[in-house]
């Protein structure tokens, strides 16, 4: 098997894959980018939605908005609904978000290959691809999603996840705002309707250990929302997947020689209550691929400085929203009600308290 010597791999092409391959070539490194899917952002695997509350900005967003959102509408069991105003965001297409982004990336000069897994990763840094290449990088940005492989491979790995489940249906009549649904039957989780033009995504997260009951309780939700006439009976799509819930990973490591930086989910970089991270992913992987310029050109802080970078903008937020989840989860365990669940979520000047 040819061994083939690059200066970076970016492992994972969704947005901080991407990003991180569109930095590193623009800073005159060869990339090479590998991706399992055969289409960036198919299937879609997140709720679409990106608050502007975050704090960092996408400026990709205008090829993929599909509609503005307002205010935040947030169902609390049986109790009439409590509204967040303003409470602005967008609601993307995701499919066309990533593929703007990974032809960003290709236009830059970074080699995509989509259809390709890793197969193993070495102890001293070279990787064997299911094309039959073998590489050896200077670096490499493991974007590989929530349970990243090359995160293993530098034992960072998310060991708190949720998992989600999601279907798109028609939307009655025109909504602007995300509703949010809180309830001691969605453990560990919460559901939501996210409008996105005619359709809408109607979805629920759970704890690992209640993942059975997904199905049934999203199917529970859309029934009601359907009586309400608010949505039609139809599903015109499902999906699902996993969130990291447990905060920012250390995002750097050493293969032998070879430095590794951890970029989005695969760092963790997701909120512990609200799972967003479709901006924190764009963020960190636009850092990751300019410390990889930094790294190749001989500065071995700059994984250290990433790394500094990354917790001065999440840590504090992230920290919070443990906080608050870990506090929601004992609160459950002692059949704690309503009062807990508003507590464990943003909407809410509970959740802001000290």
């Amino acid at each position: 098997m040819k061994l083939e010597c690059i200066d970076v791999l970016v492992v994972g092409l969704g947005p901080a894959g991407s990003c991180a391959a569109a930095a590193a070539v623009r800073g005159g490194l060869r990339v090479l980018a590998v991706d399992r899917r055969h289409l960036p952002g198919v299937p879609v695997q997140c709720a679409e939605f990106v608050p502007a509350m975050i704090g960092v900005e996408v400026g990709e967003l205008a090829c993929s908005i599909r509609q503005p959102i307002a205010s935040m509408i947030t169902f609390v069991e049986g109790d009439p609904p409590d509204q967040v105003s303003p409470f602005p965001g967008q609601m993307l297409e995701r499919a066309a978000f990533d593929a703007a982004l990974a032809r960003d990336a290709m236009e830059a000069g970074a080699r995509c290959r989509f259809s390709t897994n890793v197969r193993a990763i070495a102890a001293d840094g070279c990787l064997a691809l299911s094309d039959g290449t073998a590489i050896r990088p200077a670096v490499i940005v493991g974007a590989d999603g929530p349970r990243s492989l090359v995160g293993r491979a530098i034992d960072r790995v998310n060991s708190a996840l949720v998992e989600t489940r999601q279907i798109t249906v028609p939307l009655v009549r025109p909504h602007d705002a995300t509703d949010i649904f809180l309830s001691a039957s969605i453990p560990g989780g919460y559901g939501w309707l996210f409008p996105k033009g005619p359709v809408a995504n109607l979805g629920a997260g759970v704890e690992p250990a209640h993942q059975r009951r997904l199905k049934a309780i999203v199917a529970e939700l859309h029934a009601k929302l359907v009586g309400q006439g608010r949505v039609g009976p139809d599903v015109l799509d499902m999906t699902g997947g996993a969130i990291p819930v447990g905060g920012m990973l250390e995002p750097r490591g050493m293969l032998g020689s070879t430095h590794v930086l951890l970029a989005g989910d695969a760092a963790g970089l997701a909120n512990p209550v609200t799972g967003a991270g479709i901006a924190a992913a764009v963020y960190s992987g636009r850092l990751a691929g300019e410390a990889a310029c930094a790294l190749v050109a001989g500065d071995r802080g700059a994984a250290h400085g990433y790394e500094d970078e990354l917790r001065s903008v999440f840590i504090r937020p992230f920290e919070r929203a443990l906080q608050r989840r870990h506090e929601l989860a004992a609160a459950t365990a002692r059949g704690a009600g309503k009062d807990a669940l508003r507590r464990g979520w943003i909407g809410y000047p509970e959740y802001w308290a000290a």
